[in-house]
């Protein structure tokens, strides 16, 4: 049924070739389209020129046949020569003002010349003289010579040398009186103490351990430079009571070590710092 129908049926088998000429023969026209606008344009550009250099011409050959033109090469001639006539007068101009200003140039020179001659020897010669005008006015009038006996004399007598000796010698002795009382008075004022405060924590073995007789074991303990202070009992725990104790103790004197608190080893268990402050 298939292939009756197909036999029956006009179909297109080569249709991909009749598209395949198709599209050339459009390329085709549009190529020589293009190729011949090109054409167009560079003759174009040609013309264009072409009427350029024939309006430059035009322009020329109408300067060149003015009235106040001269024609051919030796209307050329006759320029050159009146151009080159005109160049030299200007140069002989320039030549004389170039020959007037080294004149006026060596004239300045020659009178700077002689100034500098001539201005220094009055410069240094007036002041001078006026100076020593004015030194003659305010001199003296007179001035005795005196003789080498007369000045001897005038050294001998010496109004105010004993005086100044004597206070010289008053204000040492002064100094010295002062700095050897300020020296007595150092000696006399005390030194600063280094001094700690020290907060003791002294534990007891159990809650039957006597508190007082602890605090005595405690006290017991004197030393150069240590100062028991006050105490209390704080509560531990469990019944137990610890003896809070402050001391003041001198740095150099006494150290932390020296507190043997702990040898009362049938009262006290431990011994620990709960502050240490210095003062």
């Amino acid at each position: 049924m298939a292939t009756n129908f197909l036999v029956h049926k006009e179909i297109w088998f080569d249709k991909f070739k009749y598209d395949d000429a198709e599209r050339k023969f459009y390329e085709q026209m549009n190529g020589s389209v293009a190729a011949g606008s090109r054409q167009e344009n560079g003759a174009s550009v040609i013309l264009r020129d072409m009427t350029r250099a024939r309006e430059n011409i035009q322009k020329s050959l109408a300067g060149s046949s003015g009235p106040g033109a001269s024609s051919g090469p030796a209307g050329d001639h006759s320029e050159l020569i009146v151009r080159i006539a005109s160049l030299e007068v200007e140069n002989q101009n320039l030549r004389g003002v170039v020959q007037d200003l080294q004149q006026a140039i060596s004239k300045l020179e020659a009178r700077l010349s002689t100034l500098e001659k001539s201005s220094p020897t009055h410069r240094a010669t007036a002041p001078q003289t006026q100076h020593m005008s004015l030194m003659r006015q305010v001199e003296p009038p007179t001035k005795k010579a005196t003789t080498p006996a007369e000045d001897d004399e005038d050294n001998d007598i010496d109004l105010f040398g004993s005086d100044e000796e004597e206070e010289d010698k008053e204000a040492a002795q002064l100094r010295e009186e002062r700095l050897r009382q300020y020296a007595e008075k150092k000696a006399k004022k005390p030194s600063l103490v280094a001094k700690s405060s020290i907060l003791l924590d002294v534990k007891p073995w159990d809650d039957e351990t006597d508190m007082a007789q602890l605090e005595a074991c405690v006290l017991s303990v004197q030393l150069d430079g240590l100062v028991w202070g006050g105490s209390k009992l704080l509560p531990v725990g469990y019944g137990f009571r610890k003896l809070q104790i402050q001391c003041v103790v001198e740095d150099e004197k006494v150290g932390i070590d020296l507190l043997e608190v702990t040898k009362f080893e049938e009262h006290v268990q431990s011994v620990d710092i709960a502050a240490f402050n210095k003062i």
